[in-house]
């Protein structure tokens, strides 16, 4: 956290700074910062992070969207307080303690969705989130919520593919919200955020808040998780820095899919992870001699990518061995660091009998 306030601080102060070193600091900025803080639940840094970020990489393009955000605030604004009005009004009639306020997308996040949707600025419609924020006590916080969001849909059409469940199963980083679409006035899509004083303290202040909201004792926490995997790679590293970096940011700094064990037990993996990824997240000699898997009761291959929500079985056999090709369709580092150990040994051991082979054929020569 300390290392992210000094950047933060550093990508504030960078105009008077060469080209060249504007370059470097802000590329590492997006590279490993920004995904850093986005991992560790800190949106306010990670967002002014991109932005920054985005002013010395592609300095013209940052400048026009900030333009026509600034040219079309007064019309938005417009538009928000008459989207906002009709929620507004159920939310008092059913005696709900509320916020509610819009705030603009972020301009790295306008230009992604150009980028992505290959669309102008004219077409990017969620320029703007509606945050409501409940205060409500901790025994009531789902219930408030999913209030708030049939109120909402019965106003507004939503999109259903456009509902994120954070409520019910929160991120990695902590971060609980729901999250939806509609169609508002106009024909214009509004994305609308639902969060409680509590969710919205820990999506403001991420790990910070963390600690404050600590979950009981019983169960480990998913930051502990996290920390642990961390501190067990940590010990593992790469000598080679390039590749250390690489699998540190596909394994630690990427959002997460949730898969499901045939208990029901839930397990966090990177997004891409396979079914090799999963089998070395149980443990190391499960992955080494995994041959396969049921993905929701049907067979796949140990490299088919799993999808959040699957529940997963993996199927082993005690002859088989990890191969070089595992190391092409597994994501995690765990996975990675116990397929080149495991390669290493059997080289290792290959070695050790050919010696012993070629000694022994030397004294029958001799």
């Amino acid at each position: 956290m300390i290392k992210l306030a000094d950047r933060l601080n550093n990508m504030r102060t960078m105009d008077s700074m060469k080209r060249e070193k504007q370059l470097k600091i802000s590329s590492e900025t997006v590279y490993i910062f920004a995904p850093l803080a986005h991992r560790m639940g800190l949106y306010a840094i990670k967002t002014e992070f991109e932005d920054l970020a985005m002013k010395y990489l592609e300095p013209d393009i940052y400048k026009d969207i900030a333009r026509r955000l600034a040219e079309s605030r007064r019309e938005r604004t417009r538009y928000i307080n008459e989207f906002i009005k009709p929620i507004r009004e159920q939310l008092e009639k059913s005696n709900f303690n509320f916020e509610i306020y819009g705030r603009p997308k972020n301009i790295h996040s306008i230009w992604n969705k150009m980028k992505t949707k290959q669309v102008a600025f004219e077409e990017v419609y969620d320029l703007f989130a509606i945050r409501i924020i409940l205060d409500s006590t901790p025994e009531k916080e789902k219930e408030e919520c999913w209030k708030v969001y049939s109120l909402i849909t019965d106003e507004y059409t939503p999109s259903i593919e456009r509902l994120r469940d954070w409520v019910s199963n929160p991120k990695a980083n902590g971060y609980e919200a729901l999250h939806t679409t509609v169609m508002g006035p106009r024909g214009k899509w509004v994305e609308v955020q639902i969060r409680t004083k509590r969710m919205n303290e820990i999506a403001e202040k991420g790990l910070a808040a963390h600690w404050k909201y600590k979950e009981g004792t019983a169960t480990e926490n998913r930051f502990d998780k996290w920390f642990q995997q961390i501190r067990e790679t940590l010990n593992n590293e790469d000598p080679d820095s390039v590749n250390f970096l690489q699998e540190f940011k596909s394994s630690f700094l990427t959002e997460e899919i949730y898969i499901y064990t045939p208990k029901g037990d839930i397990k966090m993996l990177p997004a891409g992870s396979s079914a090799l990824d999963f089998a070395f997240s149980i443990h190391s000699a499960i992955g080494a001699k995994t041959i396969g898997a049921k993905v929701n009761h049907k067979l796949v291959p140990i490299s088919h990518k799993l999808s959040s929500g699957d529940q997963i079985e993996i199927i082993t056999s005690n002859k088989q061995k990890p191969s070089e090709d595992w190391l092409k369709f597994v994501v995690t580092a765990k996975a990675k660091t116990k397929i080149k150990d495991a390669l290493k040994e059997e080289k290792n051991r290959l070695q050790t009998k050919a010696n012993t082979l070629y000694k022994g054929s030397w004294k029958v020569w001799a």
